[in-house]
């Protein structure tokens, strides 16, 4: 499977006692669509690998007791912990027609209230901390938070992302 064609469902957490269980940490809204999942791509290296899931038993906050198939010991899944997890981007959740996922962004372009056109999405990053969009701007790479003021409204058909930026914003990048 080619990363491209996916998207990052969550990771590994940690092992579950000694019969191969691992915690998973699913990075996703509604993780109650996620329940009953039979297989999932495991991150090893640059190869996505697919491994069957025999149980997934829901946790709290996000997190799911999983075990896989053919895996007994903590030996066999301890290096794993750490490893991304995966799902063909046809598994994704269809969303209604006001709603997006941020991947979708990607190729749109950035209409400023003040600035108008700024420049094509040329990439999501997907922080810890916060989901930033990249995009080229007068060749330098601005940033631009994912967060409620700023992004105004997506228009899916028209393929634009209508945002209010701080003031200065622009200017931060544009200093030598």
């Amino acid at each position: 499977m080619n990363k491209d064609n996916c998207y990052q469902l969550g990771h590994i957490a940690k092992v579950h006692g000694l019969h191969g269980e691992v915690l998973l940490v699913l990075d996703v809204d509604y993780p109650e669509d996620y329940e009953g999942l039979a297989h999932v791509f495991v991150e090893n290296g640059n190869r996505l690998v697919p491994f069957i899931l025999e149980h997934m038993v829901t946790q709290p906050n996000n997190r799911f007791l999983a075990k896989f198939e053919e895996f007994d010991h903590i030996d066999q899944v301890k290096p794993m912990v750490g490893s991304a997890l995966y799902l063909p981007s046809t598994a994704l959740p269809k969303l209604k027609d006001d709603q997006y996922y941020f991947h979708d962004l990607v190729g749109f372009m950035m209409v400023d209230e003040v600035l108008g056109e700024l420049g094509q999405v040329a990439v999501i990053y997907d922080m810890e901390t916060q989901d930033l969009i990249g995009m080229e701007y007068k060749d330098r790479e601005v940033l631009i938070p994912i967060k409620d003021g700023i992004i105004q409204r997506v228009d899916k058909t028209e393929k634009k992302v209508f945002c209010r930026l701080p003031e200065g914003l622009i200017e931060i990048y544009l200093e030598d």
